[in-house]
């Protein structure tokens, strides 16, 4: 299908490539229960001083992240948190939201759901809605993905702001392999190997938040 191509899209690099990309980013980087049942309250017999101690509260059961494989999609995703010093037009919050905006990318990418995502990415973001369409392919017809994790061992900014109000974000981006499952459990597609690009992120801050307007990969 043709979209698929964006769902690893930052691409494949060799370490040599890798190497490349980190001198560039050095040199571009001068550019959320129930309350648990206290236990059944106990009679005392008439006559009595004494009643039975409280029983302790019984554990509320936590849901088990499982990531996803052959057997079925991810269950129990962590939804992420937005820090709060990303909430702050500073180079620490948006460093820090970039981070964030990757982790509801890695989120859509287990579960399909890209609501977080694109609440915070301007549809003006050709590459960005280019891979929203590539998760939607993937996640329809009972269809799923395994694996695509995204790090960023570098984001980085020196915070100036451009004459459009965007500012740059500096990043490596690495991506482990995808596997493409359907009903079944079989793969309808060949996997795709692991990524490791250099890429530029073009964020302003308007009305106390910060958005996503677009997303570059360093050539």
């Amino acid at each position: 299908m043709t979209s698929m191509n964006v769902s690893t899209p930052w691409g494949i690099r060799s370490a040599a490539a890798g190497a490349a990309v980190a001198a560039a980013l050095m040199l571009a980087g001068c550019a959320g229960g129930a309350p648990a049942d206290p236990g059944a309250v106990s009679s005392t017999p008439t006559g009595s001083a004494t009643s039975s101690p409280p029983s302790s509260p019984t554990p509320t059961p936590t849901a088990v992240y499982k990531p996803a494989d052959a057997s079925g999609p991810a269950q129990n995703v962590p939804v992420p948190v937005l820090p709060e010093v990303a909430k702050t037009e500073t180079k620490e919050g948006l460093e820090a939201f970039a981070k964030y905006w990757f982790e509801q990318l890695n989120y859509a990418y287990q579960t399909g759901d890209m609501t977080g995502f694109q609440a915070m990415t301007s549809p003006n973001c050709d590459y960005c809605s280019k891979i929203s369409s590539s998760l939607t392919t993937n996640y329809s017809g009972e269809r799923w993905l395994a694996g695509g994790k995204i790090t960023l061992p570098v984001a980085t900014t020196s915070f100036e702001r451009a004459a459009d109000g965007n500012y740059q974000v500096i990043l490596q981006v690495q991506q482990t392999p995808i596997s493409y499952y359907q009903a079944g459990g079989s793969e309808y597609r060949a996997a795709s190997g692991a990524s490791n690009t250099g890429n530029v992120l073009l964020a302003t801050f308007e009305d106390s938040a910060w958005r996503v307007n677009g997303l570059h990969p360093i050539r």
